[in-house]
């Protein structure tokens, strides 16, 4: 990349050699506006309406970009030393440091020209309106950074708003930005942390030792576990033999009280055949002579 030939939008300086563009977000139209002098921010921020009520706070109307460029810059000179300048540590000493910024240009839509940028530095470069969703205060400087300016911007849609919401939120993760409260936060906790150290060693070491303790069986090791008076223990067994054993004694009960009705008598004609049978029918022998055997 030839650096006479790129350069960049928000200063007019040539871009380094090895500089990557990435286009966050663009809008072809948006509605740049003076903000008064009298509308002060609240401590909720501005309101919309304090510049856009009178028609010649409206001062222009420009194309919308959001660029990410990435870089490298060479080391500072007391990066590196005669000591370290050999070998792969000095190497890696050398070696350049990695850069991003963001860049919020308002241009003129028809020529590209630029009409004022404002470097995405901290989040309060772009605060948001409390009476619109689609107007935003954008603080401005020239290329020095000398002369500063807030100005009102709008967008015509809500959608194009929301992108280029969209398009700040992951600006500030390139960035590496960290959420609100957490770096006060975590400053808080390191200090924390070594009041808790300085003063209280001892019981921060028992506190360790405590849970690095190992709980776990060793060989040959068991654990006996005692069920009585559950409802896994004895008595449930014994009242559920009380119950069989009383089940069975119902069983037998009933069985006991069921019988089997007498067999029928024999009919008159029964009683005269059985009467006409002869002896032998009947199972008396006389012997071969008449005697009786």
């Amino acid at each position: 990349m030839d650096p006479s030939k790129t350069i960049d939008p928000a200063t007019g300086r040539p871009l380094p050699p090895d500089a990557i563009v990435r286009i966050l977000h663009i809008t072809s139209k948006v509605h740049v506006y003076s903000i008064p002098r009298d509308s002060v921010a609240t401590a909720a921020g501005y309101a919309a309406a304090s510049w856009t009520a009178d028609p010649r706070n409206h001062i222009f109307t420009a194309r919308l970009r959001v660029l990410e460029t990435s870089f490298t810059t060479p080391p500072s000179p007391s990066s590196s030393s005669p000591s370290s300048g050999s070998g792969e540590g000095g190497k890696a000493e050398e070696e350049a440091n990695p850069q991003i910024k963001v860049d919020i240009l308002l241009e003129d839509p028809t020529t590209g020209s630029l009409f004022a940028a404002a470097p995405y530095t901290t989040p309060a470069t772009v605060e948001p309106t409390t009476d619109s969703s689609r107007f935003f205060a954008v603080r401005v400087q020239d290329p020095s950074g000398k002369q500063k300016a807030t100005l009102g911007v709008g967008f015509e849609e809500r959608s194009e708003a929301f992108d280029f919401g969209v398009a700040l939120q992951e600006a500030s993760r390139a960035l590496s930005w960290s959420q609100p409260g957490s770096a006060s936060s975590s400053s808080a906790a390191g200090r924390q942390g070594v009041g808790a150290t300085s003063a209280g060693g001892t019981k921060g070491g028992a506190r360790a030792e405590e849970e690095k303790r190992d709980l776990s069986l060793k060989e040959g090791e068991t654990i006996t576990v005692n069920l009585a008076g559950t409802r896994f223990g004895g008595r449930r067994a014994g009242r559920s033999e009380s119950q069989g054993e009383r089940k069975e004694g119902e069983g037998a009960q009933s069985l006991a009280s069921f019988a089997l009705p007498p067999p029928p008598p024999p009919s008159a004609r029964e009683v005269r055949a059985q009467k006409r049978l002869s002896a032998q029918q009947l199972g008396f022998d006389d012997g071969q002579f008449g005697e009786f055997a």
